[in-house]
């Protein structure tokens, strides 16, 4: 065991659960980097633009994290999108659904407020999501521009997805798509129901272009999960890679998840770019750790995420358009995703000191 205490003053890491990466030692942007052995952090924009972070080790954590959050102010945010931009959005792409043009689609928006350099750590925030906002995928990548001479600006993210996008153990590769939010499980609809068996049929489909002939299998539909504030549907897809199957056609295969772009995908990357006012950057990408010593990796995708831009504090929220979409339910839904993390965020945290414990 570590003491994360000893680590506090590391220009770059990036911890998984209680899975620490530790000792930078590259930094890239092209995919083919990964056919080379390490132990890598990445992360991929929605638009297709990459980050991967080459580390020497992983150590494992248990302490919390050292930094201070002074707490933002839940009415500060601004939207990419205003309600009217929003629901006048959806309007839009029910009538592409209408045309045949797609089955279904997400439609996004960021929102970002600004926050002072000094007394907004990230590490601050990743605790209070740590204690009341607990996730299955939450992460924290911080690292200096000064860690790294390809580095242009600090990188500093913290996540509380629930999503998993892909996971490798050798040959077998899952993804567990959600398609289906309400506050409670009876808020949940035949449209959501339907539009998570979509999303899924989308993922067979991703999965069978890198996977043996008739290895892609369904072991569970439809399951109703518990998180913070609100319930999902999901559902989970596997399959058995091609021998010598590499990440670069993995990902041309998957990228961008199937759950938050759309059916067919392609038709529906061409009406998000339409209707969006914004990119959404790591927001609905990929967030993951990677090893490629043993073929093992476990990357969520990039929902309930908050990220740093200099003095801007961003973070996305969207939801699934079908015909049976009604705009201002499908605008609240966005709303819904935000309330919680916000409320989470609005909090302070004191930095945590060595001479605390």
């Amino acid at each position: 065991m570590v003491d994360i205490k000893n680590q506090a003053q590391e220009l770059a890491y990036a911890q998984f659960g209680s899975k620490r990466l530790v000792g930078l030692q590259d930094v890239a942007i092209d995919l083919n980097r990964l056919n080379e052995p390490g132990i890598w952090a990445i992360i991929g924009s929605f638009e297709g633009a990459w980050l991967l972070l080459k580390f020497e080790k992983e150590i494992e954590i248990t302490e919390e994290f050292s930094g201070d959050w002074q707490g933002v102010d839940p009415d500060s945010w601004t939207s990419s999108m205003s309600k009217t931009e929003y629901e006048t959005a959806v309007e839009g792409l029910r009538q592409h659904i209408a045309q045949g043009d797609v089955y279904q689609a997400n439609i996004c928006r960021v929102l970002t407020t600004k926050i002072r350099k000094e007394g907004f750590d990230i590490e601050g925030l990743a605790n209070l999501l740590t204690s009341q906002n607990p996730a299955p995928y939450s992460c924290v990548i911080s690292v200096k521009k000064e860690a790294h001479e390809r580095l242009t600006k600090d990188v500093s993210l913290v996540s509380a997805s629930p999503e998993l996008f892909l996971e490798r153990n050798n040959q077998t590769i899952v993804s567990s798509p959600i398609k289906g939010t309400g506050k409670i499980a009876t808020d949940l609809t035949d449209k959501d129901r339907a539009e998570n068996v979509m999303i899924v049929d989308l993922v067979r489909n991703d999965l069978s272009r890198v996977c043996t002939t008739g290895s892609v299998e369904v072991p569970s539909l439809l399951e109703i999960q518990n998180h913070p504030g609100l319930v999902h549907l999901v559902s989970t897809v596997q399959g058995e890679l091609k021998a010598n199957t590499s990440w670069v056609e993995i990902f041309g295969a998957t990228f961008p998840p199937g759950s938050v772009s759309g059916a067919p995908k392609l038709s529906a990357l061409k009406l998000i770019k339409k209707f969006e006012k914004s990119d959404r950057g790591p927001y609905c990408g990929a967030i993951g750790w990677i090893n490629t010593k043993n073929n093992t990796a476990k990357i969520a995708v990039g929902i309930r995420t908050f990220w740093k831009d200099q003095e801007k504090l961003l973070f996305g929220t969207g939801a699934g358009i079908t015909w049976g979409s009604d705009p201002v339910s499908e605008w609240q839904e966005t709303e819904l995703k935000c309330a919680t993390l916000f409320n989470v965020a609005s909090k302070a945290q004191p930095k945590f000191e060595p001479n605390d414990v």
